[in-house]
């Protein structure tokens, strides 16, 4: 059956398109793997490449640094995370402008975690901006053409009350100008298409691109989904089960758990995905190329890659 599906994804009218999500490095060991990790990716031609902030804008400045390097030494189209988090409206502005003329037309809008970090109730700046969706209004208001991205929560933002709250907060975002939603990682599918039914009954139409995230360390997302509200499936822990001490196989189950996640999307008509990819480019590459995704031929920097 999987074969099946992989030869009707690769022989697809409309070929599937990613995106890459990285975080800006800390140390300069850091710099060199995710540099090690770009240029692995790269040959797959993503759509775009977005770069985080860090808790409470922790990581500000890397960011900055990561995306005018990736405008200079590479070819790939970045988009800029911004939040909302310890900064003015005035503050914020003035870090678009500078993206602006630095090239980037990509941006993500996200109000961000709080200096606590996940989990941690976030307190907005009185002169700051309050959420995403003001945020939004606030890039298309200093350059209507740029292209802003935000999030979704297929299982709700774990601070919204209700699915309704959630889903208007979204509502907002597109009135204000967001082109496309990215959405929070899951790994049940089923979750995913009743938020997408949901979105388009409250008259939201723009895409809502699932938010993939390849499994490196299953205890880690256990902790990380306990804190944003992510549920994991029984049989996907009965995957992981005993491979603790297994990195080998572990690896080789998360490859295969991942594809078959995306390769069931493709059946239900989805072609667009974002790899949350822990700057780790092996285990990405690897699902790319079980989905039917090639380097192009001749191209000196994919056949280094492969």
């Amino acid at each position: 059956m999987i074969g099946k599906i992989m030869s009707e994804t690769v022989h697809h009218s409309s070929p599937l398109r990613v995106s890459f999500e990285f975080f800006p490095p800390k140390t300069p060991a850091m710099e060199e793997t995710l540099w090690s990790s770009i240029q692995r990716l790269a040959p797959l031609r993503p759509d775009f490449v977005s770069v985080t902030y860090g808790a409470g804008g922790s990581t500000r400045e890397r960011t900055h640094h990561t995306v005018r390097r990736i405008l200079t030494e590479t070819a790939l189209a970045p988009a800029a995370h911004l939040t909302c988090v310890d900064a003015s409206r005035e503050d914020v502005d003035a870090v678009i402008r500078q993206y602006r003329q630095t090239g980037v037309r990509h941006f993500v809008a996200l109000r961000g975690d709080s200096q606590g970090g996940v989990g941690d109730k976030f307190v907005a700046r009185e002169d700051g901006y309050r959420n995403g969706a003001e945020l939004t209004a606030g890039l298309k208001a200093i350059d209507p053409d740029v292209e802003v991205s935000v999030s979704a929560y297929p299982e709700k933002h774990p601070e919204s009350p209700d699915f309704a709250t959630d889903i208007d907060m979204l509502k907002r975002k597109v009135d204000n100008g967001a082109t496309r939603a990215i959405t929070q990682f899951f790994f049940d599918n089923d979750i995913y298409e009743r938020y997408v039914e949901r979105v388009r009954r409250a008259g939201i139409y723009i895409p809502v691109v699932p938010g993939i995230v390849p499994i490196h360390d299953f205890t880690k997302i256990q902790r990380f989904c306990s804190a944003v509200g992510a549920s994991i499936p029984a049989w996907l822990a009965e995957r992981f089960d005993g491979l603790e001490n297994d990195p080998q196989t572990r690896s080789h189950v998360a490859a295969a758990v991942c594809a078959e996640q995306v390769l069931d999307l493709t059946r239900r008509g989805l072609s667009d995905f974002h790899f949350y990819t822990m700057n780790r480019a092996d285990l990405c590459y690897s699902i790319c190329h079980i989905l039917g995704m090639r380097p192009a031929r001749g191209d000196a920097a994919a056949e280094k890659a492969a």
